[in-house]
């Protein structure tokens, strides 16, 4: 879905700035200008950001569990 019109950016397009390495909504509206026209779009952006960083942070939280075994 798009969530800016103004530069064109989608959903997904945030997403894979987040998986590439943005760690934070400044950083995503450096990389894909998503909020830097009218501004109607950032309240949409910031909860897509967030969403996805906690989603990346979760499956890493995962990870990190299931790989900490104990020989016996």
């Amino acid at each position: 879905m798009y969530v800016c019109l103004c530069e064109g950016v989608t959903d997904g397009q945030i997403r894979e700035a987040i998986y590439e390495g943005c760690c934070s909504y400044r950083e995503v509206r450096t990389s894909l200008g998503v909020g830097t026209q009218c501004g109607k779009c950032a309240c949409l952006a910031k909860q897509v950001v967030r969403e996805t960083l906690s989603e990346v942070q979760s499956s890493q939280s995962a990870l990190a569990y299931s790989a900490s075994f104990v020989a016996a």
